[in-house]
């Protein structure tokens, strides 16, 4: 199967309609702060060819199969492997000041899903992994093991706003003093168990917690916190930030930190709002977009999606 098969962008048009503006200009810099497979990167450089690229991604295997995609781009394209609050060291380390657009598509990626054995899907039995990046770090089967359990309950409610969230991780507990926890599937029969059988019906009760699992080995909201500040300060005046976010956790953040860039700093009942109060950044949308009907049809990642858009309008 064609990568192109595998691997179909999300907004993709709508992405390049709100970059795209920040990026007409000769020796303008892209940033995709999440590469995955470089789907939507290929089309950014496709569309402006005076821009150059700078791809960002924690995963090896990802930047390995990206590079091959865009290698006839390769004279405008930077790889660099780090989390995506790298960005400022990104562009140092590609040799560009500033960032004319950024895109951050957030949450697991199409390959990490469709790889089995990384362990991400709950439908897939696979070793209990979950790192995006596979060569370092702590990982699901890790915290299963030795978590205890009100950090299990934490993560689960805070991550997967798991409304059993105590109840699996007493049951967790319970099967880990006789067998390991390995495997997702070993995982998963632990939680059906522990489902009510009046809730049964109601959606995978792996679903929530395997997500809870997967931001906590990956430190994604911890990286989230650092990485939109960072894209933020990155921007030159004209530039533009899109963020994808396909859960409520990352678009409450998002949306917080762009409503706080987009609001003046002038003190209550200043009857003139000076310029060094006005603010640096406006708003693209109102609130956050959805894909049409007719996307999610075609993709079923979409259905989840909620976009934001920010552009710089002056400097600090």
């Amino acid at each position: 199967m064609s990568i192109r098969d595998i691997h179909i962008p999300v907004l993709l048009e709508r992405c390049l309609e709100l970059i795209g503006p920040a990026l007409e200009r000769e020796g303008s810099v892209y940033v995709d702060g999440t590469l995955g497979m470089g789907g939507h990167a290929e089309a950014f450089l496709e569309r402006f060819p005076g821009a150059r690229l700078v791809g960002l991604d924690r995963d090896p295997q990802a930047l390995r199969i990206a590079g091959e995609r865009l290698a006839p781009f390769a004279d405008r394209v930077s790889l660099v492997h780090t989390v995506y609050d790298g960005i400022l060291g990104a562009l140092d380390e590609a040799g560009a000041e500033r960032a004319d657009g950024v895109l951050y598509d957030l949450g697991v990626s199409s390959l990490q899903l469709d790889e089995a054995d990384r362990g991400f899907a709950y439908a897939q039995d696979a070793p209990l992994d979950m790192r995006m990046n596979p060569t370092e770090g702590m990982t699901a089967a890790d915290v299963v093991a030795t978590y205890g359990e009100g950090d299990l309950r934490r993560i689960f409610e805070r991550f997967g706003e798991e409304k059993l969230a105590g109840r699996y991780a007493r049951a967790i507990l319970e099967a880990r003093k006789t067998t390991p926890l390995t495997r997702s599937g070993e995982l998963v029969d632990v939680l059906q168990k522990a489902t009510p059988a009046a809730l049964k019906n109601a959606g995978h009760p792996a679903k929530r917690v395997f997500q809870a699992l997967r931001i906590e080995v990956n430190g994604e909201l911890a990286a989230l916190e650092r990485a939109i500040p960072a894209a933020l300060a990155s921007l030159a005046v004209g530039g533009r930030l899109v963020v994808l976010s396909y859960q409520s956790l990352e678009d409450r953040f998002v949306k917080r930190l762009f409503a706080e860039a987009t609001r003046s700093t002038a003190p209550a009942g200043l009857p003139v709002e000076l310029p060094e109060h006005q603010p640096r950044f406006r708003l693209l949308v109102r609130g956050a977009e959805q894909a049409s009907p007719e996307e999610a049809d075609r993709n079923p990642r979409a259905k989840p999606v909620r976009l934001r858009a920010i552009e710089r309008v002056k400097e600090d």
